[in-house]
């Protein structure tokens, strides 16, 4: 984007143009960004909805689920939505919200097949993902694409972010392997506060505006962990894996292969957070 701003860019962003690391500079690259949201649940509810506030110019939202009751008590953007698809519902918010916004939706599911074509077309990934499957396949396509990506994830009261980035540590060199299957309890068996999501999604929001803008220091080795009965943060440091099958100096993992998921996706349930 070049040239001025509308009358009414300058009122709706005026807040944030001001802010001497932002200014207009900024807010044009924020205007011509482009942020991918996997899920439109509890923690891609408060991203896209803070994302598409600050001019985000560009926001895909994948999410092949419909909106249920059982959603609404964290899903905030979906009220008055039951049986739409969460796609299309976060789709209307965004357009309600702010008309600079132009939203491309995928009502399917992230898969090995659709990964890398969809993650090429971004500069940021928010991943809001509900099971460790997913958080591999995103972490691995967005190292092989050399985009940065910001997870999160929640359970009960507690919940996580980390921002991977080209050259720093990947979801791989935290987490080596996922857990076996039936050791961690999903939200339906042990439920989620429901102000946990918004937290961790809105802190997620914020580490892809930082990287656009270039400003701040981002979540990069760094494990950002939250616990909302104690109202206490702590982070615990994350170093890269040199042996890491994705990042490390002899990886793996080279392509996105459906076999690299088969086993992990045999013992995934989705926990709809």
């Amino acid at each position: 984007m070049s040239g001025s701003f509308t009358e009414e860019q300058i009122r709706r962003y005026s807040r944030q143009i001001i802010l001497p690391e932002v200014g207009g500079k900024g807010q044009r690259r924020l205007l011509v960004s482009r942020v991918l949201v996997l899920g439109a649940g509890g923690l891609g509810s408060p991203a896209i909805a803070y994302l598409a506030a600050a001019g985000v110019g560009t926001l895909g939202i994948i999410d092949n689920d419909l909106v249920e009751v059982s959603n609404l008590q964290r899903q905030i953007i979906h009220g008055g939505n039951v049986g739409l698809s969460k796609a299309k519902s976060a789709e209307s918010f965004v357009r309600n919200l702010n008309g600079d916004v132009d939203v491309i939706t995928y009502e399917e599911r992230f898969s090995a097949a659709n990964a890398r074509e969809i993650v090429k077309e971004y500069d940021f990934v928010v991943d809001g993902s509900d099971n460790f499957p997913t958080h591999y396949l995103i972490n691995d396509t967005c190292v092989l694409e050399k985009k940065p990506c910001s997870h999160g994830s929640i359970l009960r009261y507690e919940g996580y972010a980390t921002t991977i980035k080209p050259g720093g540590p990947c979801y791989r060199c935290i987490f080596k392997k996922p857990p076996p299957p039936g050791l961690i309890p999903n939200c339906q068996e042990a439920g989620v506060f429901g102000v946990l999501p918004g937290i961790i999604g809105t802190i997620q929001a914020s580490e892809a505006l930082k990287c656009i803008l270039g400003i701040g220091e981002l979540l990069v080795g760094r494990l950002l962990c939250f616990n909302a009965l104690d109202m206490t943060f702590y982070e615990a440091a994350a170093e890269k894996s040199e042996d890491c099958s994705v990042c490390g100096e002899q990886p793996k993992i080279t392509k996105i292969d459906a076999e690299n998921y088969l086993e992990m996706m045999a013992g995934a349930e989705e926990c709809k957070i």
